[in-house]
């Protein structure tokens, strides 16, 4: 039985598999690795198209589309493998791409999710919006990255390279874990339908006391933006909500409540920001989104004993003061980073 599962989730999604699953199939089946497509219940000729051209990737095939969440948790149960990675079908992996996360997780059982350098497709010298070379939370747990912090995202010089580094959240696009933790977690929340659900997943991680990491010797291109473009009010909206709920999800009671305050506070901040830039469907998005909050947070009663927001490096920051008051494009902090031992 081979150790690495690395799935890849489709739906209709053909001239994407024609585009990256060549390149993703020469550099990651092997001995240890298997490649699989789970199918979402496309209509389109993906299926047929992959079985013709590329008989060496394996298929999972669902009864009709779940979507994102749900699709890869029903994938990831059937797929029984050792180690699983959540690979986007619109990223173009590298030359051993999974082997320095591989190595690295077989050698600290308490790594529970490992992420690359996320680097963009359309200019390669640049790190990719959704992850670049990871994610935090600030402290009013709004997410950033190093390489990117809200629209202002770095050129990759190399400055994050190095030894791995702890993190807070490790992209959806291109994420390793370890299956039986996935599945002993619940995996990816299905009610938030879309966007931010890794971070969930990563927060439930660290509640669990495993690790979250950066391994920046693995690389990879992801196109993003394939499903809502930024500014769009239901993508506002998504990531509004789903990032209030998470906070909900995963600190402790007290400071929940505490965080959550401050960030009505804050919230309100952006939605008169898009009211003075008369945005009016993006200023009604955060109106919306902690209406939806206030309903689904029922849902949601048990709470963590570990503060996982206080504990995470650069967890005395604002991203908002660091970029809107101090003008800064970057958030520079200093994560403990592990040895490849």
């Amino acid at each position: 039985m081979k150790k690495l599962g690395v799935i890849i989730l489709n739906w209709n999604g053909e001239e994407l598999l024609k585009k990256f699953i060549p390149q993703a199939s020469e550099y990651t089946v092997s001995d240890e690795a298997d490649l699989i497509v789970a199918d979402n219940g496309s209509s389109d000729n993906s299926l047929a198209w992959l079985a013709k051209n590329h008989p060496e990737v394996m298929t999972i095939r669902l009864d009709k589309n779940y979507g994102f969440s749900e699709g890869y948790n029903r994938a990831i149960k059937d797929a029984e493998y050792e180690y699983i990675v959540l690979l986007n079908s619109d990223v173009e992996v590298t030359p051993d791409w999974w082997k320095p996360m591989l190595s690295f997780m077989e050698k600290n059982p308490d790594a529970g999710a490992i992420q690359p350098k996320i680097l963009s497709f359309a200019e390669k010298n640049r790190f990719e919006y959704a992850g670049a070379a990871g994610g935090y939370l600030d402290s009013l747990g709004y997410p950033y990255c190093r390489g990117r912090l809200f629209d202002c995202i770095e050129e990759d010089n190399g400055q994050y390279d190095g030894a791995p580094a702890d993190i807070c959240w490790a992209s959806g696009a291109c994420l390793m874990t370890r299956r039986e933790l996935y599945l002993r977690l619940g995996g990816l929340d299905a009610g938030f339908f879309a966007h931010m659900e890794e971070i969930d997943l990563c927060c439930r991680i660290l509640n669990a006391g495993y690790r979250v990491c950066a391994v920046t010797e693995s690389s990879v291109y992801h196109v993003g933006g394939a499903s809502l473009a930024q500014g769009n009010p239901r993508k506002t909206y998504l990531n509004f909500r789903n990032n209030l709920l998470l906070l909900h999800k995963n600190l402790p009671k007290k400071k929940g409540k505490k965080v959550l305050l401050f960030r009505r506070l804050a919230d309100t901040l952006a939605f008169l920001m898009f009211l003075a830039k008369l945005d009016f469907a993006n200023a009604k998005a955060i109106i919306d989104a902690h209406r939806d909050f206030r309903k689904m947070k029922k849902n949601y009663n048990v709470f963590p004993e570990n503060d996982i927001l206080s504990a995470q490096p650069g967890a005395d920051k604002s991203a908002i003061v660091e970029h809107y008051i101090k003008r800064h494009k970057s958030i520079k902090i200093n994560p403990r980073k592990q040895d490849m031992i």
